[in-house]
């Protein structure tokens, strides 16, 4: 054997033993967080194989451009009101619900003409004005940024519920958008099914707001909460009127009802409420109303970050907030312009906590309590608080509208009958070939080995997800390999008829099926890589697969196969082949 031979031999043997290696975890079954062993990485079984969480999740974009347009009228009274122009906001009307309009009153009448130039030149492309009566203008969400609002809307959920799923652990998720307003989220191997949908389903909407001075719940002196008359009798009005809080509703949208419902409501702000829910149980035992103002001046997005910490005097954990610096100045401000009232933390509608402020805070850090319950459940909470309000907090709110729970049952079900068709058709594969090709078949064999092998090193390797479209996948690169094999044997027996010597035989079938075999896949890779492109979920794992498997083919079934052609010449001194 050559210099040359040996080379390709050492690279081959080198890859080979790499590939083998990857596989040892997978092949054992072995825990990566338990395991001593250098390779961690194991093959990622996909939904249909492992079980796990399937949803589809819609937005409801009638509720997006209202909040839109009414947080636009906030940011243009408080630039009016740097401008020297008092106004007021007016009131948000949704005769067209696709497109809500809000008013806002300037309460001096001769600067209309300043107000609308002002608002022109700072808010031409978010609102339009959609008409002005008297000193009374009517907004609505600009053409291009609604078009803007329903892009993005639905990337940044995208990254967000990413960023959710990224420290919940789960491996390999897909998460796709589906159509304009629906998102497609998939769980393998998901466990604590209700824990990942909460986490996922999440607003996180976190809000610091001024409470009313009269129209709030309050800890009486005996340590029992205390409701107001006027909102104690709105609750008993609201559960006559059927407007009730249950188990398995939103409780966002149990909020938005209580507003619509509460005709008496002091202009500006909106109701809030406390949430008390059993620690064991986690049925809500009680819901105590607030009244918060309704523009928040400090929101999740002045938050830098957000981590789990302990109580020193009681030993209960907490969730501790820091702010960027600008959203720390603003905290500062808030508080000191607030001192002896109090502020409410309010994450999705219920507040956490709403302290009385006894001074101006500096320093930019917060603190969320957590109310009732044990150590462990209470640490638990903490945990995923600060966990979905690092990851940022959601554009939109979102709605469950299919759920499917997969089995881990189906997807054994679905590895062992596919377990059974492999091993059936590769022994009748191997079989055939044997027969067929005699020592030459024992080459093809090799190659076929050599050939899976490598395909499921490199799932290992780039963290890929297998499917059942992508074993499917894997089942049509060991047939193209056969082919492979196929066409260049019959090119060898061709030279072998016409009475080439077996060496040049050898040679001469490896040459001229080279370029049928590199053209068969080029063409299938052409395709695979569309299915890449613009396929979703199982078609995209068929297709990863299918692609590596078209590399490894060509490499396995010619290259290393004429290498081992090349010692089997040797051996005979080619004098003779069996084929």
């Amino acid at each position: 054997m050559n210099r040359s031979w040996w080379f390709r031999f050492s690279v081959f043997l080198g890859l080979f033993i790499i590939a083998a290696v990857s596989l040892v975890p997978t092949v054992m079954n072995f825990d990566p967080n338990k395991s001593s062993f250098p390779v961690k990485s194991k093959i990622n079984l996909g939904l249909d194989l492992q079980g796990g969480l399937y949803m589809v999740l819609g937005i409801d974009f009638n509720k997006v451009y209202a909040d839109e347009v009414r947080n636009y009228m906030s940011k243009i009274k408080l630039t009016l009101k740097d401008e020297g122009i008092e106004s007021e906001l007016g009131e948000l009307t949704k005769e067209d619900i696709t497109d809500p309009m809000h008013t806002l009153i300037i309460n001096n009448v001769a600067q209309m003409d300043q107000a609308k130039s002002i608002i022109k030149e700072f808010y031409n492309y978010p609102v339009r004005l959609t008409g002005e009566e008297s000193n009374t203008l009517r907004f609505g969400i600009g053409r291009q940024y609604r078009e803007e609002i329903e892009e993005n809307s639905v990337k940044k959920s995208i990254e967000v519920i990413r960023n959710r799923i990224d420290e919940f652990g789960v491996t390999e998720p897909e998460i796709v958008s589906l159509g304009a307003d629906r998102i497609v989220v998939q769980l393998p191997g998901v466990d604590d099914i209700e824990r990942a949908k909460d986490l996922i389903g999440k607003t996180a909407k976190l809000e610091f707001k001024i409470v009313h001075q009269t129209l709030a719940s309050y800890q009486g002196e005996s340590g029992r909460m205390v409701v107001p008359p006027e909102l104690a009798k709105l609750m008993a009005d609201s559960k006559e009127a059927g407007i009730v809080f249950k188990k398995g509703d939103r409780f966002s949208e149990y909020v938005s009802k209580m507003n619509e419902f509460y005709k008496d409501m002091p202009k500006g702000h909106e109701l809030a409420f406390d949430k008390q829910t059993n620690p064991v149980t986690n049925e809500v035992t009680a819901l105590y109303p607030y009244v918060v103002e309704e523009q928040a001046d400090v929101t999740g997005e002045d938050l830098q970050d957000a981590t789990v910490r302990i109580n020193q005097e009681d030993n209960q954990p907490y969730v501790g907030l820091t702010f960027k610096s600008k959203g720390a100045d603003k905290f500062e401000k808030v508080t000191g312009d607030n001192v002896n009232r109090r502020l409410a933390i309010i994450l999705d509608g219920n507040i956490y906590s709403a302290p009385n402020i006894q001074q101006r805070i500096g320093g930019g850090n917060a603190q969320i309590t957590l109310g009732q319950g044990d150590y462990n459940s209470l640490l638990s909470e903490a945990r995923d608080l600060s966990l979905v309000l690092r990851a940022g907090a959601l554009p939109v709110e979102l709605e469950f509208q299919e759920q499917r729970i997969v089995g881990p049952s189906l997807g054994a079900d679905s590895i062992a009958r596919s377990k059974k068709a492999g091993i059936i058709g590769g022994v009748l594969v191997l079989i055939f070939i044997l027969i067929y090709y005699k020592v030459a078949g024992v080459i093809a064999i090799k190659t076929l080995i050599a050939n899976i092998v490598f395909v499921l090193a490199c799932l290992v390797g780039l963290e890929a997800t297998l499917t059942l479209p992508g074993i499917a996948g894997i089942a049509l690169t060991i047939g193209m390999a056969v082919d492979a094999n196929i066409i260049i044997y019959e090119r060898i027996k061709e030279e072998l008829a016409i009475g080439t010597p077996v060496r040049e035989s050898v040679e001469t079938g490896f040459a001229r099926a080279f370029w049928t075999i590199l053209d068969a896949n080029l063409t299938t890779a052409v395709a695979g890589f569309m299915l890449l492109n613009f396929g979703t979920g199982p078609i995209r794992g068929f297709a990863v697969t299918l692609i590596i498997g078209i590399v490894c083919t060509v490499y396995s079934a010619y290259f290393v196969g004429k290498m081992m052609f090349q010692f089997y010449m040797d051996k005979t001194r080619g004098q003779s082949i069996s084929i």
